[in-house]
């Protein structure tokens, strides 16, 4: 049976979440941060991925012969750490650049298993409904982290707003760009607040998962969004290096890989998410 949580939950009851994610030696099952047949607990923005893996739990799951527990994380640093920490089993809510910088900034030690889902990154604004109308000056939010930061510069870039200095493997940052003809200025924010702070600056850049939680579409109401083609941005399924071997893993990473999984998705988000089967 899958028990869905919110951070604040999982760090008001600890021990108790714990006690749930796996029971003792006697009944056969382990705790998170184990190999057994216990409930998989997997750490997760709430949208798209619990909603994604609350349809893998109900229609996929049982027949399969896994049980699935769901962590939601509002933010993009405290998956990972529960994940280090043994709290989690997996974690399902970042892409490759991001889980890249994190292991070379935290030291972790992770592997991704499957892509899942891409989530095209939009430029949104309130006060203008093209990227020509753009005006001289404007100010324009960027998440904060380094790859979504580098990633939304990347998207100005490609609508010929700024140009950037070849920065090799390097994350750009604000600091690589080398032309700025509309003297744009950048406001760097908290990924999840960009949504929040749409209404304070002239446009913003916003990740898929928290555009679509403000009810905003990078099809329909997106200035200007990413290409999915050639986009190295798919989330993907995470665990501790070691763990791809756990069997509840493989079977899971075989159903969110599967044909179900990617109509799902198709016919939930319709175009918002893009299954990496795609």
């Amino acid at each position: 049976m899958r028990t869905t949580l919110s951070l604040t939950a999982l760090l008001a009851t600890g021990a108790l979440v714990l006690s749930a994610c796996g029971a003792d030696a006697d009944d056969g099952t382990t705790a998170a941060g184990g190999t057994g047949t216990g409930p998989l607990t997997v750490g997760v923005s709430p949208v798209p991925h619990a909603e994604i893996l609350q349809f893998v739990d109900q229609e996929l799951a049982a027949e399969a012969g896994i049980d699935l527990e769901l962590v939601e994380f509002t933010d993009y640093v405290q998956p990972n750490v529960a994940l280090a920490d043994g709290s989690l089993d997996a974690n399902y809510f970042q892409h490759e650049p991001y889980l890249a910088e994190q292991e070379a900034a935290a030291g972790y030690d992770f592997e991704a298993v499957t892509p899942v889902h891409l989530e095209p990154l939009g430029l949104y604004s309130e006060t203008v409904g093209s990227v020509e109308e753009i005006a001289d000056g404007a100010q324009v939010a960027i998440p904060n982290d380094p790859t979504n930061g580098a990633r939304a510069l990347q998207l100005l870039a490609d609508q010929g707003l700024i140009t950037l200095a070849d920065t090799g493997e390097t994350s750009a940052t604000v600091l690589d760009v080398e032309e700025n003809a509309r003297d744009l200025e950048f406001v760097e924010i908290e990924a999840a607040q960009l949504p929040r702070s749409l209404s304070d600056v002239d446009a913003a850049v916003i990740n898929g998962n928290y555009a679509i939680e403000a009810d905003l579409s990078p099809a329909e109401d997106a200035i200007a969004a990413e290409s999915p083609e050639g986009n190295p941005y798919a989330n993907l399924l995470v665990v501790r290096a070691g763990d791809e071997t756990d069997p509840r893993v493989a079977t899971l990473a075989e159903l969110l890989a599967s044909e179900e999984v990617a109509q799902f998705i198709e016919e939930t988000y319709s175009g918002t998410v893009i299954s990496a089967r795609s």
